[in-house]
């Protein structure tokens, strides 16, 4: 069995854990620090809400973003930032829709997250935000990736592409 949790990004002089958008999620772990403020928040679990992430964005005023590992197979990707909105997509996509087979609903991955083009756009638009100048073409190869073995590391990747958190 993989790895079932949150990670928590955003930018803050105070501890993110601290902050009231994620009152929610007691006992998360501070993964890494870098450079401008950034942390990285770990919340082991399977199941719950550890937040907003419009919330968070409007509390700290800065880009934030949540990435939910799934058994460490994909990791679905909700990012918001003050000015440019939120948006959602996934990583390891053909592993999500597995996880998507068989709703009642009958909806797929497409219908629940960005397409990749479109995702690596927004992503671009969110690191600017953030103060870093990327292009879309290594943020797409991340998108488009299946994960070896730990999705965890497709979510680290997209961070270094973000030029938020370094590997």
């Amino acid at each position: 069995m993989g790895y079932w949790g949150y990670y928590v990004v955003g930018r803050s002089e105070a501890p993110l854990a601290e902050l009231d958008a994620l009152a929610g999620a007691r006992g998360m772990m501070l993964r890494g620090a870098a450079p401008g403020g950034w942390q990285v928040w770990e919340y082991p679990s399977g199941d719950g809400d550890i937040g907003n992430m419009n919330t968070l964005a409007l509390e700290t005023g800065a880009p934030a973003l949540f990435g939910y590992v799934m058994d460490s197979d994909c990791v679905a990707v909700e990012a918001a930032a003050p000015e440019s909105g939120a948006w959602t997509t996934c990583l390891a996509r053909e592993a999500m829709a597995g996880y998507l087979v068989g709703g009642e609903d009958g909806l797929g991955v497409d219908d629940y997250f960005l397409e990749p083009a479109d995702a690596a756009a927004r992503a671009v638009a969110w690191a600017a935000e953030a103060g870093h100048t990327v292009t879309a073409e290594p943020l797409l190869d991340v998108l488009i990736a299946e994960a070896d073995s730990l999705a965890e590391n497709l979510f680290f990747r997209f961070l270094d592409r973000l030029g938020v958190v370094p590997l």
